[in-house]
């Protein structure tokens, strides 16, 4: 089918920047509209941005709005979340999800694959 693998996760001081890649394998056909979501331990995991297919259409949480930026190159097949001015509060693992639809859903339930997600931990 389809595997996705995140990579660019580490650590970065409070203000600092980091982007995080998210490269599709296997029947990447299959892979339209693509997204980024977040989780801490012991909650829910948080919508962070969303993009279809050709780039024309493009959602971010209110939380990182003016701060992150969701892009893709279609002839890599791979999705990057450009993520600017961190904050602890962005503190969790990162999640590239893809969908074989190409509706750019907010929700975890619009969405077909998964990576297994990078850990990105800003510091105070």
């Amino acid at each position: 089918q389809v595997q996705l693998e995140e990579s660019g996760g580490g650590l970065v001081q409070a203000g600092g920047s980091l982007r995080l890649s998210c490269a599709a394998s296997g029947r990447t056909w299959y892979v339209y509209a693509m997204g980024w979501f977040r989780q801490v331990p012991g909650k829910e995991r948080e919508f962070v941005a969303t993009i279809n297919w050709s780039a024309s259409s493009t959602y971010y949480a209110d939380s990182v709005k003016g701060r992150f930026t969701i892009s893709r190159d279609n002839a890599k097949s791979t999705v990057y979340l450009q993520m600017n001015s961190l904050k602890p509060e962005d503190t969790a693992v990162y999640y590239c999800a893809a969908s074989k639809s190409n509706s750019n859903s907010r929700s975890w339930y619009g969405y077909d694959y998964w990576g297994q997600g990078t850990q990105v931990t800003v510091s105070s």
